[in-house]
């Protein structure tokens, strides 16, 4: 059973649910929907089988994460947010947005697909032409859907999007945040546009970093 704080302060009863060590990076990952145990996996590489497993037991205690099983052909069981737990969301953007312009950590760190998606949720910055973007990150597929005040980012294949972007997370982080140029990426086969190539280079600027 996870520690409790021993406070009655609502943060602190929100840490005693959610404050242990990875439970809230196993909330990211679900955040865009239903993922198998094996996913959540490759999604949080740095973290052992049972410490996840215990995790998901103490969400599920709490009324956050639920487990269903899927219909036929895919007969997999997944783990999926509750309604309560879909209610962190804009918590943990907001540590997404804070944690944008912290220092790296030191080694090769791992950048996941849910995470770069999770990015781009976090740092988007309405106010452009709206245009709906099929991204494939990591070779996990994503729609994207902004309408010009509000981004729209769920698991799946995008129908008839204007645009659409394959590439791993790092390179495409690179584009985005850290001066990287798109035509040279692309040029390298790091970053593969389809469709619209104006759509895809206005949609790539909607996501600056804070001040």
């Amino acid at each position: 059973m996870a520690r409790s704080y021993g406070d009655r302060c609502g943060v602190a009863r929100a840490l005693d649910l959610v404050g242990e060590r990875w439970a809230l990076l196993v909330v990211r990952e679900l955040l865009l929907g239903p993922k198998r145990f094996t996913d959540l996996r490759a999604g949080l590489p740095q973290v052992g089988p049972d410490v996840l497993s215990q995790r998901l037991r103490e969400l599920e205690a709490a009324g956050l994460v639920r487990k269903r099983s899927l219909d036929p052909p895919a007969p997999a069981r997944v783990y999926e947010l509750t309604e309560r737990g879909a209610l962190l969301e804009p918590v943990i953007l907001e540590l997404g947005r804070f944690g944008s312009v912290a220092p790296f950590p030191e080694g090769d760190a791992t950048f996941g697909p849910d995470a770069l998606a999770l990015a781009l949720k976090t740092l988007y910055e309405p106010g452009g032409a709206p245009a709906q973007v099929a991204l494939r990150l990591g070779g996990q597929d994503f729609r994207a859907s902004d309408d010009g005040t509000v981004l729209t980012l769920e698991r799946g294949s995008a129908e008839h999007p204007d645009a659409s972007i394959e590439a791993d997370p790092g390179p495409l982080a690179a584009v985005l945040w850290h001066g990287r140029d798109l035509a040279a990426a692309e040029r390298a086969g790091e970053v593969a546009i389809g469709g619209g190539r104006r759509a895809a280079a206005r949609f790539l600027k909607r996501f600056p970093l804070p001040g």
